[in-house]
């Protein structure tokens, strides 16, 4: 694997991102021509990026801007290719979301995910890259199923 490549998210990565879609689950890929469509034709501040190893795009990043909030995002989708995870991938594209946002001298960056043990690496994942538990809020998701939030300052 060479060192990984991050850019804006361009129609070329949409097949490569519908296959780490479905080998991660994270949402149905065929939901994701209709949720670039706004980024790749300029509409919107939110922001995609394509993690590329070897030419192939094997990884993901959306964030948003929190509505009625100054400089607050929310990183509402990232995933890896599973075969790649574990490589250091995703805390790449984790860096390149928040320097993004820090040459746009945002503020915050948040992120929610689920407290089950199911996502206890993905909890462990974002405390190891700087992020603090900042909320939770019980049976969110579903009965047994908390919200957790996790906050970085920018």
């Amino acid at each position: 694997m060479t060192n990984p490549i991050i850019k804006a998210t361009s129609s070329d990565d949409i097949a490569g991102l519908q296959t780490v879609l479905d080998g991660t689950e994270l949402f149905p890929s065929e939901m994701l021509p209709d949720m670039l469509a706004p980024s790749l034709a300029g509409e919107t501040e939110a922001f995609w990026l394509t993690c590329h190893s070897d030419g192939e795009a094997v990884g993901l990043c959306y964030t948003v801007p929190e509505d009625l909030a100054d400089g607050t995002w929310n990183m509402l989708a990232l995933a890896v290719r599973p075969d790649l995870q574990g490589k250091r991938l995703g805390a790449a594209l984790v860096k390149a979301a928040e320097q993004h946002l820090k040459d746009k001298s945002q503020r915050i960056l948040i992120v929610d995910t689920s407290g089950t043990d199911d996502f206890a690496l993905t909890r462990k994942f974002y405390a190891q890259n700087g992020y603090e538990e900042e909320a939770r809020i019980r049976d969110f998701w579903a009965d047994g199923d908390d919200k957790v939030i996790f906050r970085k300052a920018l």
